[in-house]
């Protein structure tokens, strides 16, 4: 039998759905009490989501995404008693920073949200898609239903 999974980064988009992937992490680790959650939130940098030509400094408005995501993930790891020094909120490309923050924690799980989609994006949504291929531990991809659609 493997060894249950001792450290998990949880990849959060601190949306309403969040609290169902933190809740399937935890879950992993029931009954582990050396066990560790962390959390993390990567926001891109405006200038890679608008491109480089933003015509103003965003320094304060990345600072103020930073902070209140923060703040947002700090409501989240109370529900389970989690640090703040394993809360993670970092600017940059969002799976790239996820494979390197879990390599840099020595994670061997990343939890990760996959919204339901259709075609090709229906097999796993574009963030687990784009872990996989980088991640040198497991991913799991936790099937989350959007809050503000109706479940058919």
């Amino acid at each position: 039998m493997t060894a249950p999974y001792q450290r998990i980064l949880v990849a959060i988009d601190c949306s309403d759905e969040s609290a169902d992937i933190l809740c399937r992490a935890a879950g992993v680790l029931e009954g582990n009490a050396t066990g560790e959650l962390h959390l993390i939130h990567v926001i891109e940098p405006l200038a890679l989501a608008y491109g480089a030509d933003v015509p103003m400094d965003v320094t304060d408005l990345q600072s103020g995404l930073v902070k209140q995501a923060r703040e947002t993930a700090l409501e989240y790891a109370r529900q389970y008693q989690i640090g703040e020094d394993r809360i993670h909120v970092e600017l940059g490309s969002i799976e790239k920073t996820i494979v390197d923050k879990a390599d840099a924690l020595g994670v061997d799980l990343i939890v990760v949200g996959s919204h339901t989609r259709s075609g090709l994006a229906l097999l796993l949504g574009s963030t687990a898609r784009g872990l996989v291929p980088g991640a040198h531990c497991d991913v799991l991809a936790v099937k989350v239903q959007r809050k503000d659609k109706k479940s058919d």
